[in-house]
């Protein structure tokens, strides 16, 4: 593998820059606006570093000395795109006092507008989370949970603070979860938006969606939601008959 993921024991050169000058910022963020653009339209394999320094009438090698590589150039591109989304709990406040799984189906009911509306960012958010080799992919998974972007840490405390998510669970362990299935089931509303043969030939009906973000949510509610209190008392009363 070429660059910086040919090395599997020093960290990547991109994890080991110099810290850059003020002078340098400007020029920095010229760059990675580009390269954003640049990396949505292409993808992450197909993208040129030499393309985006001709399109910024540079030189190839001032982006290399800026990012150390094409990788180093694209982790700064998906950091600064997954920075830009909205967390868990930047919801109206009558979502917000609805509790926890509200919020949940107030964003999963807004995913098309990632499409509509955030397109480019979550392009670059699908080409981190898919389209990239292992070690790059290593780097992002260690942002991802050293920064906790999404706020899914503190959205996981908020649920539990209102009684709402089981106790007996390890919070990292929800953490990961709402993490791993809520990504999967947006990237999965969303392939019905962009490619709708996929799953209907006249596209997706906005009653089969619904349906099944219900069901996505019945189904999280009944992995890490505290159970309701009929569903107590008739898992005691078996417990007892057992017994």
């Amino acid at each position: 593998m070429p660059g910086i993921a040919s090395n599997r024991v020093a960290p990547p050169l991109y994890q080991r820059q110099p810290r850059v000058r003020p002078r340098s910022e400007a020029k920095r963020a010229r760059i990675v606006e580009a390269a954003t653009q640049h990396f949505a339209e292409h993808g992450y394999h197909d993208a040129r570093v030499g393309d985006i320094a001709t399109a910024l009438g540079i030189a190839k090698g001032s982006i290399f000395q800026h990012f150390g590589s094409k990788d180093g150039l694209f982790f700064e591109v998906y950091k600064r795109a997954v920075r830009s989304f909205s967390k868990y709990l930047d919801v109206p406040a009558e979502v917000r006092q609805e509790g926890f799984f509200a919020v949940l189906r107030y964003w999963l009911a807004s995913t098309e507008h990632l499409v509509h509306e955030d397109w480019i960012p979550y392009r670059i958010s699908l080409l981190g989370n898919y389209g990239t080799d292992l070690v790059l992919k290593r780097e992002i998974n260690r942002f991802l949970i050293s920064e906790d972007p999404y706020g899914t840490v503190s959205f996981v405390r908020f649920g539990l603070e209102r009684g709402e998510l089981r106790d007996d669970l390890d919070i990292e362990m929800m953490v990961s979860i709402i993490d791993w299935m809520v990504e999967r089931f947006q990237d999965a509303l969303l392939t019905a938006e962009l490619d709708p043969g996929l799953f209907r030939r006249q596209g997706e009906l906005a009653e089969k969606k619904e349906a099944r973000i219900q069901q996505f949510l019945a189904m999280l509610q009944r992995a890490i939601g505290v159970p309701p209190p009929a569903a107590v008392s008739r898992q005691k009363s078996r417990s007892n008959h057992r017994r």
